[in-house]
């Protein structure tokens, strides 16, 4: 890329067709919404007004208010992105290969091209060196599960990324695994680096992600942690992005950590390197 962006609170250079997602994200939102519980509201409520404030973090959910399983989790996360401008994309991981999956979806401005540049000040500032595919139609809910063919077809670009971490809690090791659920798992940005067309032939299970932090290698690892990532992406299409409408064309979809959570600097500068598919980078301003 040719200069920097500067991203953030109402900034950013966006991915690919996310201008034109909007509210079309909120397909299957008007139903979802109807059954929605006044517990998932009132966190709901609370997670949000942490981010309009990051200087005053949620210790925790009140205990009444603590999703008590993922279905209800899922619910707060619905209500708090039908504040968003659009869904510019979702996180889906695993613990492992045979795990079920989580997602989460990311808010349209803060899924950017790469370089980009947020602020550091009053966020938790977590990094994670992933990969991610843009996709390159629509995959709507239907009643025939998508199979593995369809979701390698829909995987237009493979690419070099960063999620930048930045918990709506004080400390999010220390919240239960619902409540942090809830909070899409810390995302905070996506850092979409070049993207290709020609992935399908990369062995993923070899490939091995740097992770460098002001200049110095911090961390590689060989492999997805989560196991093959279109088995998630196809469990996201078939069931976690069902309530949003599905996954829409011109969303990135990112897979989750290949490095772990890693804390940094308040200025630091963030620089991802897959050998088979390029670089990422992004600073904390």
């Amino acid at each position: 890329m040719d200069k920097q962006t500067r991203a953030g609170k109402g900034g950013g250079r966006e991915v690919g067709r996310l201008d034109k997602i909007g509210a079309a994200a909120y397909t299957g939102f008007s139903s979802m919404e109807e059954t929605m519980s006044e517990k998932a509201r009132k966190a709901a409520d609370l997670l949000l007004a942490a981010r309009a404030n990051p200087t005053a973090k949620l210790t925790a959910l009140p205990e009444e208010l603590r999703p008590a399983d993922r279905a209800e989790a899922y619910q707060v996360q619905a209500l708090v992105a039908a504040t968003f401008s659009g869904i510019g994309g979702w996180k889906v991981g695993a613990a492992n290969g045979a795990a079920e999956p989580q997602c989460g979806p990311l808010a349209q401005v803060n899924v950017v091209l790469s370089p980009a540049i947020f602020p550091g000040a009053h966020n938790t500032r977590g990094i994670e060196a992933e990969v991610s595919f843009t996709i390159g139609h629509d995959l709507p809910p239907r009643a025939q599960p998508y199979s593995r063919e369809e979701i390698i077809a829909a995987m237009a670009t493979a690419h070099p990324t960063i999620e930048l971490l930045d918990s709506r809690y004080v400390d999010a090791d220390a919240v239960d695994a619902f409540s942090g659920l809830a909070d899409s798992q810390m995302h905070f940005a996506l850092i979409v680096g070049p993207g290709r067309a020609d992935w399908h032939g990369i062995d993923f299970d070899a490939e091995v992600a740097h992770q460098y932090v002001n200049g110095t290698l911090q961390c590689e690892h060989q492999g997805n942690p989560g196991g093959d990532m279109v088995r998630l992406v196809q469990w996201l299409a078939n069931t976690g992005a069902v309530w949003a409408g599905g996954i829409k064309a011109g969303q990135v979809v990112t897979c989750g950590s290949w490095t772990g959570k890693t804390m940094v600097g308040e200025r630091a500068e963030i620089r991802v390197m897959f050998p088979s598919l390029g670089e990422a980078h992004a600073r904390y301003s």
